[in-house]
């Protein structure tokens, strides 16, 4: 069984050996899961690659009493594909006469999602877009907004059906 937190430990050392070793182990699955948020293969790859060139950067932050070190490392990687996706949705694309593409059916439901969540409890509406703006897993917004991790799940399994609803 491939012991993450030695291979993590030894990649805060300096151990590049200990990088090519995670490497050969989990980029496929790195690949997965940045492949099923990007839904771009090119993204995706790159996405892998910042991953890579983050846990080697960032090996010596990893506490393993936060958490377990494969979760860690399938962290970084989720949360760098989420932050490109963020980053690709601010960019604009442009017509043939440099105009922006947007229909009026996005300007209302983009209005609609608003006035939505606007309906929310202010501590669910809070989980909602920590988890679908900021990117956090359901355990990090538990602690940023120190509330049990039961009960963040609730809300946002709540808050998505009563914005299904509020949508419809």
């Amino acid at each position: 069984m491939f012991d993450y937190e030695a291979c993590l430990l030894a990649c805060a050392r300096g151990d590049q050996r200990a990088l090519r070793q995670l490497y050969q182990q989990d980029s496929s699955h790195l690949l997965g899961v940045a492949l099923r948020i990007t839904r771009d293969k090119a993204l995706a790859e790159d996405v892998v690659h910042d991953a890579f060139i983050k846990i080697w950067r960032g090996a010596g932050s990893f506490d393993p009493a936060r958490g377990a070190a494969r979760g860690w490392v399938f962290s970084v990687t989720r949360h760098l594909a989420l932050n490109a996706m963020r980053n690709s949705y601010r960019e604009v694309p442009l017509g043939d006469e440099h105009e922006p593409i947007a229909s009026p059916e996005f300007a209302t439901h983009a209005g609609q999602i608003h006035t939505c969540l606007e309906q929310l409890d202010p501590a669910r509406r809070s989980c909602i877009l920590h988890a679908y703006v900021d990117g956090y897993s359901h355990s990090e917004i538990a602690r940023k907004l120190d509330t049990p991790l039961g009960t963040v799940k609730a809300w946002i399994k709540r808050s998505l059906a009563a914005l299904r609803e509020c949508m419809a």
